[in-house]
């Protein structure tokens, strides 16, 4: 009944400080890490740990006992400093001090054994830095062995007659397993249950029938890692978890940059689709469908510059020497001079339009033909600036034809950025170079 009651203890007590530790899982991460697969130095790897329980010469195991079956609780007290070789394995150096004591169910016979000190040299393992399954646990099952020295001093009743023992310090083995739970970066609260075997006189009796007496220590306490806390601590990374922390926050990074960059793309698209509809000349007349009063115009049919067709009388006109003045040069270098469009459209902007108007008038006035020209810089690609180069000198001839010019003598053609009049590479030079030349001919 008292193994039960032992028993039952440890597991509730368990339970308690596991049930506090997920419940602090939206607040604290047990996962600590740096970059994947990089060196020791990046993490805390020493930590010291104290705790406190109590001690009986009973075992859960029930093996070992010498007949002291009349549990008599003590007080035990430990530490230990760690040295972290991997995320699921230490090598500690443990000390551990306190009382054990038993009795006979009927009263005879009891012991009392002190240990002022003992070391020993034990290997940790954790299971849950080693298990993708343990991603993002905060309780870590841990289970180490070792090997040490204990010095006690053994007090043996008999009914009144109590027999004190020499100290002596022994060989003793201690086996301890239980849980951790990463309450803090760089804290463990641990729980364990720690048996140890030890020498056959520790109990008093000599040559019983077991080879070496055997104690349990149930235990709690606190794991500290030690150095900069800007360091996470090795003994509560995960590898796995590092890894997958690390490829989840360049895959978000990488997916939001490809989400901005479609959106562009996509905005631009819809702007060339609008441009496109804009410039597009159905019946094929050299006027775009935008200003086209006339659509349907038969193939070969001579228009005006709304795109409806010119009505030729039979007369004889006289063919005269097209001479372009520097009047009529001023004239377009004001306009060359004032034609502005929309960032990255072919899109005149209105402050263009008066010195366009006096092109337009010219060209009706002296039946002119017109060479436009238009160019790019060297930003962005290639396709896209042959693009808008054609694009803004279309542009510019739709506009000239609706206020009158013929269409049929306006010669548009796009160049891109193939014949550059200054360097790309000032922000001045690629100004110079975004332009559209008009020659009076």
């Amino acid at each position: 009944m008292k193994l039960k009651l032992q028993l039952a203890l440890a597991l509730a007590s368990a339970g308690l400080f596991a049930n506090t530790a997920i419940a602090q899982s939206t607040k604290v991460s047990s996962i600590e890490g740096t970059t994947p697969f990089g060196p020791a130095t990046q993490y805390r790897t020493w930590s010291i740990g104290i705790g406190a329980g109590v001690t009986n010469q009973t075992n859960i195991a029930g093996f070992n006992r010498e007949g002291y079956d009349d549990l008599a609780w003590n007080l035990g007290y430990s530490a230990y400093i760690k040295k972290q070789i991997s995320p699921s394995f230490g090598i500690k150096a443990s000390y551990f001090g306190g009382k054990t004591g038993g009795a006979f169910k009927d009263g005879t016979q009891s012991f009392e054994a002190k240990t002022p000190w003992s070391a020993a040299l034990s290997g940790e393992f954790q299971a849950a830095n080693t298990n993708w399954r343990f991603f993002n646990s905060f309780i870590k099952p841990y289970a180490s062995i070792g090997v040490g020295v204990m010095n006690s001093k053994t007090t043996l009743t008999t009914g009144s007659t109590s027999q004190e023992a020499d100290g002596i310090s022994k060989i003793y083995v201690p086996l301890d397993m239980g849980l951790k739970f990463a309450v803090a970066k760089g804290i463990n609260l641990e729980l364990g249950y720690q048996l140890n075997w030890v020498n056959q006189n520790f109990d008093g009796i000599r040559g019983g029938q077991y080879k070496n007496d055997l104690f349990t220590y149930i235990h709690g306490g606190l794991e500290f890692a030690l150095g900069s806390s800007s360091k996470p601590a090795l003994n509560n990374s995960n590898p796995v978890a590092t890894l997958v922390n690390d490829y989840t926050v360049k895959y978000d990074d990488l997916k939001a940059q490809n989400d901005a960059l479609n959106a562009k793309n996509q905005a631009l698209q819809n702007q060339l689709d609008g441009l496109n509809s804009d410039l597009k000349d159905d019946d094929g007349d050299g006027v775009a469908n935008k200003y086209d009063k006339c659509p349907g115009t038969p193939s070969g049919v001579q228009v005006d510059g709304a795109g409806c067709p010119i009505v030729v009388k039979n007369e004889t006109r006289v063919v005269e020497k097209v001479v372009v003045t520097e009047a009529d040069r001023k004239v377009v270098a004001d306009a060359i001079k004032n034609l502005e469009f929309d960032l990255g459209k072919a899109t005149i902007r209105p402050t263009s339009y008066a010195t366009l108007n006096k092109v337009a008038e010219l060209l009706i006035e002296k039946n002119f033909s017109l060479k436009l020209a238009g160019h790019t810089d060297n930003t962005g690609s290639r396709e896209l600036n042959m693009r808008l180069s054609k694009e803004r000198a279309e542009s510019v001839k739709a506009y000239l034809v609706s206020q009158g010019a013929n269409a049929s003598r306006i010669e548009a053609t796009g160049y891109g950025p193939d014949q550059p009049i200054a360097s790309n590479k000032t922000a001045d030079g690629r100004q110079q170079n975004r332009r559209v030349e008009f020659t009076l001919y």
